[in-house]
């Protein structure tokens, strides 16, 4: 099965970003961040993509060596048109490199499943193994022109089972019906919401908001969901309570922000290091 020689493997688009102000090309999307996550995090990371093999290569050529890269050949990248920045953050979407094909299981410590543009219905994962999921692409669709809108969450999308759900707030109001299901069953629930923190909701306990980290000047806040959701799940799976495990996804979201772009993606040192600061402070 692919996968087994890894502990974290993420499987959605790797994209390219193209800033609308600047017209400057950077590599993105959450499976990039959150690989990257990972492997800063020690963890051996494959990350599962489609797109053009040679442009995608070209763009991960400063990440080399850092996680592997598994790319389904395809005729385009999948391209997103940014413009603003956190809640406000617009994407319209320039290209799509479709759905990633059937891999077989995944079997991995954790796999995370983490679409931009509803592509990883042909995704499936073995038993046994910690599924964390961010919905954001499949509850977004787009236009002929690439604009984008939101859907209510199509469970046929969903992973059939998981462990653990990362949403911002705005994504939480077109998948509620799965957050309080997921929440209900005792799977960890976090609901990010930027500079207001983090509201952590089931594991049997009543939902719980932690302030965001505190002094933080933010630099540029692209991905820093996803490093959230990668340091969140890497947590939970190495047996950590949900709010700890939470408290150890904001320390490293705050030091992406803190920075620009992928390199930005903080080490394990770094996280620890303000994670504790962060812990003695509360």
């Amino acid at each position: 099965m692919l996968g087994a020689e890894y502990d974290y493997a993420v499987a959605g688009h790797v994209v390219v970003d193209v800033f609308a102000d600047t017209g400057a090309r950077s590599p993105g999307g959450t499976a990039l961040y959150s690989g990257l996550q990972a492997a800063r995090l020690g963890c051996r990371t494959l990350v599962v993509t489609a797109g053009d093999p040679a442009e995608l290569r070209e763009l991960l050529a400063p990440f080399a060596g850092e996680f592997e890269l598994v790319v389904q050949p395809r005729p385009a990248t999948t391209t997103f048109i940014t413009t603003g920045a956190g809640l406000r953050r617009r994407q319209r979407r320039a290209a799509w490199a479709g759905e990633i094909d059937d891999l077989g299981e995944l079997e991995c410590p954790i796999v995370h499943i983490a679409p931009v543009a509803r592509e990883t219905r042909g995704v499936r994962v073995a038993s046994g193994t910690f599924v964390g999921v961010t919905p954001q692409g499949l509850i977004r669709s787009w236009d002929a022109d690439g604009a984008p809108a939101y859907e209510p969450l199509d469970p046929a999308l969903l992973q059939p089972r998981f462990d653990a759900l990362v949403l911002d707030v705005v994504e939480r109001t077109y998948c509620e019906g799965v957050v309080a299901a997921a929440a209900a069953a005792g799977l960890a629930v976090a609901v990010t919401a930027a500079e207001d923190g983090v509201e952590v909701l089931g594991a049997g306990r009543a939902a719980v908001w932690l302030p965001a980290v505190p002094g933080v000047t933010v630099v540029d806040d692209l991905g820093a969901g996803d490093v959230f959701s990668a340091a969140f799940f890497i947590a939970l799976r190495d047996g950590r309570d949900p709010l700890e495990a939470a408290r150890f996804g904001q320390a490293a979201a705050a030091i992406r922000i803190a920075g620009s772009g992928p390199d930005a993606v903080g080490s394990r040192e770094a996280i620890d290091a303000l994670h504790k600061g962060t812990r003695r402070s509360d």
